[in-house]
């Protein structure tokens, strides 16, 4: 299983960006898939994750409002739109997955990140 996540980069304050994640080896479909994000010097914390049985989705205190995680069913992929970004939210940013349905307490599989700097 390889989860590939894409889409980072450098944009201003206040700018957006939209994260894919896609897997091979796994059909993302069946099962929740999370974004998390860590920052330098700064521990990993879960950004979103995303339900595979009705679609509900979590979201971190820090992102809810500007951030929204869905699927692409055709694509079979899971996106992470990050609108009003601020600098605070500049770090790697990984998806990952696991075998349950529900957002679970620990992945199993996870992408080799994907850079977002927010800075002027």
């Amino acid at each position: 299983v390889q989860l590939q996540a894409s889409g980072g980069g450098l944009v201003q304050p206040g700018g957006s960006l939209r994260l894919s994640c896609a897997a091979s080896g796994i059909t993302l479909d069946y099962y929740a898939v999370g974004w998390f994000r860590q920052a330098p010097g700064k521990e990993r914390e879960r950004v979103s994750c995303i339900n595979a049985t009705d679609g509900s989705t979590y979201y971190a205190d820090a992102v809810k409002g500007r951030f929204t995680i869905s699927r692409d069913n055709v694509k079979r992929t899971v996106n992470l739109e990050m609108n009003r970004l601020k600098p605070e939210d500049t770090a790697v940013y990984y998806c990952a997955t696991a075998h349950s349905s529900w957002c679970p307490r620990i992945y199993d599989y996870w992408g080799q990140g994907t850079l977002v700097t927010v800075s002027s």
